[in-house]
């Protein structure tokens, strides 16, 4: 196990025919942190600290890739190779559902019995940023985070305003009055098209929180036009930064759904 994970517990999870290791550490209601691409990186692990330290018990399931190392494009492009032809996570790019959601959704209900509190937050980030909204279909999610949502693949019109939420699902999700959703996003991110976030903000009205960060040419803020990592990678974490009161923004989220409700 990566030093970096050295906080964590780890312990293998099991849901119908699919099991994977779990990281856990802290105290209080859970908040499961879905790795984006290529996996648990250092950031990735950082992020799930802050929510740790919080007053939330930090979960990390290991999905893809090996916990605790850097990213490089090599490592970028060849967790993608294994998503691609992974079982668990077929059709997902198109924009269906992978057999790994209702691991993820049987996941959050048992942290849910284990951690208590009033239900369950979490937070995906890149390939898996919208995982957290398909997850709320189950009642334990109460406080989804979507950090860069960029599944299905933005490469039609319709995949521009998709976001892996099937019909009857929309219609479960609308049914949750109290249910609340935010997204993060760079302006210029073209693996999360504007059309996705016009669509939240169709079906859940007031009720999704929408942070876009400007990374357009010349932007005043240094972001990079590549910028695309909200939480982890592209992240400045100086006071006063887009990108920290991004961040300050989520784990206020989290404290006022998770803790303050609790």
């Amino acid at each position: 196990m990566s030093d970096l994970l050295a906080g964590f517990e780890r312990e293998e999870f099991t849901a119908g025919s699919i099991s994977h290791d779990i990281y856990r550490s802290g105290t209080g209601p859970a908040v499961i942190v879905i790795s984006e691409i290529p996996g648990m990186t250092p950031n990735v692990i950082g992020f799930a600290e802050r929510v740790r330290d919080l007053g939330c018990t930090a979960v990390l399931p290991h999905l893809f890739g090996v916990p605790g190392q850097p990213p490089s494009t090599a490592y970028v492009f060849e967790t993608i190779a294994r998503l691609c032809v992974s079982k668990e996570f077929a059709g997902m790019a198109l924009g269906r559902a992978g057999p790994v959601m209702s691991w993820l959704r049987a996941l959050a209900r048992a942290e849910h019995e284990r951690c208590g509190g009033p239900g369950v937050g979490v937070v995906g980030m890149c390939y898996t940023g919208g995982f957290g909204l398909a997850m709320a279909v189950d009642d334990s999610v109460v406080a989804p985070v979507l950090s860069q949502p960029s599944l299905p693949f933005a490469v039609t019109r319709s995949r521009r305003s998709d976001i892996q939420v099937s019909p009857a699902e929309w219609q479960t999700i609308q049914a949750r009055a109290d249910l609340c959703v935010i997204g993060l996003r760079f302006t210029g991110d073209r693996a999360v098209p504007p059309e996705r976030f016009k669509l939240l903000r169709e079906k859940l009205g007031d009720r999704f929180i929408a942070v876009e960060l400007d990374s357009s040419k010349g932007n005043p803020y240094g972001h990079p036009a590549n910028a695309h990592s909200v939480l982890t990678e592209h992240l400045d974490d100086r006071p006063g930064t887009p990108t920290r009161e991004a961040l300050d923004k989520v784990l206020g989220f989290l404290r006022e759904r998770l803790l303050q409700a609790a």
